[in-house]
This record gives C-alpha cells, structure tokens and sequence, in this order.
C-alpha cells in the first residue's frame, strides 16, 4: 500500500530505500545482522474549552532506529535525520556500542520461518482531512452538547479533536522488508457538573482507525455530562468487603494488568506473581481470553510484531487456564520457549465468560451485583505485578437490590490480582474496546473498600 503523500513527505517505497541503505552501512562495518526501523508520523490536535480554542498541535514525527549484531553481541542508535551521513553515523555508533558489549546468547534476529514475508491487508489506514478550523467545530459540537445536556454543567476541562497518521517500515538483514500505513482519530469531552465545593467532573470519547466509524461529537458530550452529573452529591463510605462491579471501561485495565504480568520480560526476570503460570488456573473456569492481531480497522491489529514475526489469532486462556504468553523472539529465547510474535506488545484481546447471556447489558449486571459497589473511576498505581497486591484509589455508585442508590468517593478497592481473577463471577454483554482491549462489565464476587 502507497501511503498519502499529503500526510507523509516520502513514500513507503522511500522508506524501503532507506531501510535498505541502513543495512547495506551495517554490512559495510561488519556487522553479521541488522535490524532497521523507520516511520514518519503526521497529526492534528485541537482542544476548544468553553467555546474558545484552546490549543492547536500539529505534530510531524519521523525516526529510524537501528539495532546491528555482531555475533551474539548487539548495540542499538536512532536518530530523527534521514540524510545520508547522519544513517551512516547511527549505524557506525550502533556498531561501536555492538563492539564493546558482552556477548548475550539470546541475542540475534528471528528465526527466517517465523517471518511474514507476505503481510495481509488489514485496512489500518484511512487518511482524516481536519483542518484546525474543522477540528475546532467539531470539538465545539462536543462541547455544545454537554452544556446542553442540563444547567448544572457549569464548566469544562474541554472538548478535543484529534487525526493521527503514521507509516512506517521495517527490515532485517534475513531480507524481510515490510510495512504499512495507520490512522487513528478520537473525539473527547470533559464536562464540570456542579458549582463551588460541590463539583464533579468526567469525561468520554471515541476512537477509531476511521473518522466515519466514529461516535456524533453531540453523543460524546451529552454521555460525558451524563456521567458528570451522576456523580453529583458523591459521599464516602464505611469500611466494608462487598461485591465490585467493574464498568467496562475500567474492566479493560484487568486484562492489561494480565497481560503485564504474563509479558516475556517480567517473567524472565521472574518479576510477576505469574512466573511459571502456564497450564495453571489462574482465571475462574468460565473465563476465557482470544487474540486477534487480524481484525480490520481495529486499533491492536497488525499482520507482524516488531521483530517482523507473523502474528496469528490464538486463546491466550481457556476455562481460566492459562495457554500461552506474550513474548518476543528475545523473551522467548531467555525462557527457553518461541516467540508469540508480541514483540512490542499485545494485540486484540477479548475477555468473554462461557456464562455471558445477549441479555447481559448494564442493568442486567447492576442486578447480578445486588448489592454492592460500581465502579467507575480508579485513581493511582497501585499495583505491585511481584506480588499481585492491588489498592487503588475509586469513585463510583453505591448500589442496593440491584438500582444504583447514590454516588460514592474517596474510597479504596484492595484485593489481590490473584484473587480477583479467580473471583470473576460474571462479565457482561455492555461491551467497549478500550484501545485494542475488549470485554463488558466485569463482577467480581469480592473486594476491600476502605472510605472513612
């Protein structure tokens, strides 16, 4: 695929030319592999609060990143300046760092049969023509909505356009030379409900790899100043154990966590309370979680990871049985296993419960709680991925008999990862990608709350 040219100063058939001229350089000093990576990048950001244009960004990002090989002996150089000698200097430093390093076994490129030297299409690029003038009105519209919404919306942190573009290639010396180029745009708003010492804010947005896939900008900011306004009149709450239930939003964050404590590097430093975690349950039985890199226009797909590795649809767990982890050629190496082709990351990823009925929407879920805490909003890092030990800080809705009964703040959930995953009683049908993250509402049968 040809990238826009009004988005990018070179083609993808540039970008080709310079990847290999980078490791034709390598070849030249000697080095026995190389690695090379080069992008471009062009977006607009525009922010409008209260009416008036705030900020306006236009970003234009270009870089090349060279890891070079000798032996089992590596260095890694980048540099922003595509000329001739500056290449020629980034891969004679990665070559100099290469030279006095100790040799490490694991190091080195992929094995040639992993490789995706035939990278399918997966409809990753639709070019967004925003002016700043358009952004500015499209944010407004936002804006507009949430201060219609109701009289108590009584400010605004703002509402923001963005379009993003990026292309980018990526080649080894084993004659893999591949890349593509992406788009992704979002539309957010947050609104301030409430006026003096009785004020709440909150915030939505949508995102996707295509502008015509997005949410109505009037949608966003009358969700935005509904979840605004809900958290009005907010109180604390005693000390109690209760059931949680997490709204999809945040629920996205458990299979980040997951995700971080079964990645190639926390677990070859055995820096994870997951450490030998394959085969074992680690999720209750009804649980599951599928990896799709293949799904076109989604935000995680990509047809091979940064090591060049093709990428394929897989169960990472299956009846809370963990199946496989994400690693790259080097993590997998250090573990003595194969790479997952999750270099740079994980992709698509599901969270869905054999239990889950079509019938299970919000409400539904608020009734399987009874009785017990939603949660909206967590605050803080309170995560230790060595232990599993998890205490943030939280807002959300008391609930009682299955309605929500009043706002709650300045509270803290505690638990531990491994407890909350095996205590997963039900995930709902309400679902929301949250980045290349997808499932409903999550409940979990218990938690700590601390208030006051």
């Amino acid at each position: 695929m040809v990238a826009n040219t009004h988005f990018f100063p070179r083609t993808q058939e540039q970008l080709k030319e310079i990847a290999a001229d980078i490791l034709r350089y390598a070849k030249q000093l000697g080095a026995s592999d190389a690695v090379a990576s080069v992008s471009e990048g062009d977006g607009l950001s525009v922010t409008v609060r209260c009416g008036e244009v705030e900020t306006i960004e236009h970003n234009r990002d270009k870089g090349v990143n060279v890891s070079v090989f000798i032996g089992k002996k590596s260095g890694q150089a980048s540099t922003s300046d595509f000329m001739p000698q500056a290449l020629r200097d980034t891969v004679a430093a990665a070559y100099n760092i290469a030279r006095f390093t100790a040799e490490d076994e694991c190091a080195g490129l992929a094995e040639q049969e992993l490789l995706e030297y035939s990278p399918m299409a997966l409809d990753l690029f639709h070019p967004w023509q925003l002016g700043a003038d358009e952004a500015a009105a499209i944010a407004r519209r936002a804006e507009q909505a949430a201060f219609a919404t109701d009289a108590r919306i009584s400010n605004s942190e703002g509402a923001s356009v963005s379009a993003q573009h990026e292309h980018s290639v990526l080649a080894t010396s084993q004659g893999f030379l591949a890349g593509y180029p992406t788009s992704r745009h979002y539309i957010s708003c947050a609104p301030i409900a409430g006026r003096a010492q009785h004020m709440q804010r909150d915030s939505w947005y949508t995102s996707k790899r295509s502008a015509s896939d997005l949410a109505a900008p009037e949608e966003v900011g009358q969700y935005a100043a509904q979840r605004a306004l809900a958290r009005l009149r907010a109180r604390s709450l005693s000390t109690r154990q209760c059931p949680v239930l997490f709204d999809a939003p945040l629920a996205a964050g458990l299979i980040g966590a997951f995700v971080q404590a079964v990645s190639g590097g926390a677990l070859y430093r055995k820096m994870t309370f997951l450490v030998d975690s394959l085969g074992r349950q680690v999720f209750a039985p009804h649980i599951r979680l599928l990896e799709d890199p293949h799904l076109p226009r989604a935000i995680g797909s990509s047809p091979f990871d940064a090591d060049g590795v093709r990428t394929h649809r897989r169960e990472i767990v299956q009846s809370g049985i963990v199946q496989g982890y994400f690693l790259s050629t080097y993590s997998a190496r250090k573990l003595g296993m194969q790479t997952t082709g999750n270099a740079g990351g994980s992709h698509n990823l599901a969270l869905q419960s054999t239990l889950t009925q079509p019938s299970d929407n919000l409400p539904a879920m608020l009734k399987k709680l009874d009785t017990g805490l939603f949660l909206t909003e967590l605050m803080g890092q309170g995560v230790n991925y060595v232990t599993g030990d998890y205490s943030r800080g939280a807002a959300g809705f008391w609930v009682e008999g299955g309605e929500i009964q009043y706002p709650v703040e300045e509270i803290t959930v505690a638990s531990t990862l491994q407890q909350m995953f095996q205590q997963i009683a039900a995930i709902g049908a309400d679902t929301f990608i949250y980045g290349a993250k997808e499932t409903g509402s999550v409940l979990l049968e218990q938690m700590t709350v601390a208030g006051h």
